[in-house]
């Protein structure tokens, strides 16, 4: 009994030998860099990042980094590490984010601000260096449309190619509008400043005239830039839009005078066709009331109103009547009726 005791106590023994040992392998080396550059680490600080699913190399690396550039180790902690890597962080990105804006004097961004921009989904390492070294964004920036087109006052286009040069405003960088923003509102200022001017003329002069007007409206307003500066690249002549809107408007007016004339033609047609048919009426009555006329005089006679002299006398002046109105038609005459 005592002999298996000593057995299990020994099996003991070698176990926790053995857990020692490979813990000793896994964090040995980990403890010992942290503790020949003076991060602060300890062995038991390694087994709970272990427990807390947290990788031990990423913590020390970056722990390591931020003792040896000189930062605030009250700050930048083991556990605030930690906390960054568990939120689903870039804790070197962090880290050498604020090494170089430690570098560069640049008192914007603490470690609060970079791991707030980290886990927006910001590149900070890129931001702090774009801070400290303005980058150039071309004006167009797509390929489909090389130059942004403006018309002048006198209907003169201008082609113009422009470059902004932008620095990362660290504060505005979560929230703040993207590159498209800045692009869209630059190529809508330079549009406007061109339509403002007189001719193209001025605007072929004074070409800082553009970057003037644009950089006075604020454009970088509710961004994740600053604009530094904008600069005209090249400025050519398009066409005369002017002149072919008058020719289209002219073309325009043609063709409505046109409507409107074939129109009032078309009523004029209308108006003598009613008129035409009016004059049909007219004689399809007058020849209505002369077929009456002879049974008014047959009745006439029968009913001894009207004499057979009265009648022959009526006929003369029919006959008179229609020689008269054929002379006067210079028609040939017919002999008069007795």
């Amino acid at each position: 009994m005592g002999e298996a005791i000593a057995i299990i106590g020994i099996g003991f023994v070698c176990l926790f030998l053995f857990i020692c040992l490979g813990v000793f392998l896994r964090f040995f080396p980990l403890w010992i860099q942290s503790k020949m550059a003076g991060a602060g680490v300890g062995i038991f600080d390694l087994i709970g990042m272990t427990f807390r699913k947290v990788t031990p190399e990423v913590i020390i690396r970056g722990k390591i980094m931020a003792v040896q550039a000189g930062l605030d180790d009250r700050i930048i902690t083991t556990k605030s590490l930690e906390a960054h890597y568990l939120a689903g962080g870039n804790v070197l990105a962090v880290i050498k984010a604020m090494i170089a804006a430690s570098k560069a004097k640049l008192t914007d961004l603490d470690y609060r601000l970079a791991t707030a921009i980290d886990l927006a989904g910001r590149n900070v390492l890129d931001a702090v260096q774009t801070s400290v070294y303005p980058k150039v964004i071309d004006c167009p920036a797509t390929t489909a449309r090389v130059t942004l087109d403006g018309v002048a006052k006198n209907g003169i286009q201008l082609k113009v190619k422009a470059r902004v040069t932008v620095r990362t405003n660290l504060k505005q960088l979560i929230g703040g509008a993207t590159e498209d923003t800045i692009i869209a509102r630059v190529g809508e200022g330079i549009i406007s400043a061109i339509g403002s001017a007189g001719t193209h003329g001025e605007v072929l002069e004074n070409p800082d005239r553009i970057s003037k007007a644009v950089l006075e409206r604020r454009l970088d307003s509710e961004t994740a830039f600053e604009i530094v500066s904008i600069d005209i690249a090249d400025i050519d002549v398009g066409e005369n839009i002017g002149a072919r809107l008058q020719a289209d408007q002219a073309e325009a007016d043609t063709r409505v005078a046109r409507a409107r004339a074939e129109g009032r033609r078309a009523l004029a047609v209308a108006a003598e066709q009613e008129n035409v048919a009016k004059m049909e009426e007219s004689r399809a009555k007058v020849v209505a009331a002369e077929a009456e006329v002879p049974k008014a005089i047959a009745e006439a006679i029968s009913l001894n109103k009207l004499g057979i002299m009265d009648y022959y006398r009526l006929k003369n002046i029919q006959s008179d009547t229609e020689m008269r109105g054929s002379i006067a038609r210079g028609l040939p005459t017919s002999p008069a009726k007795t």
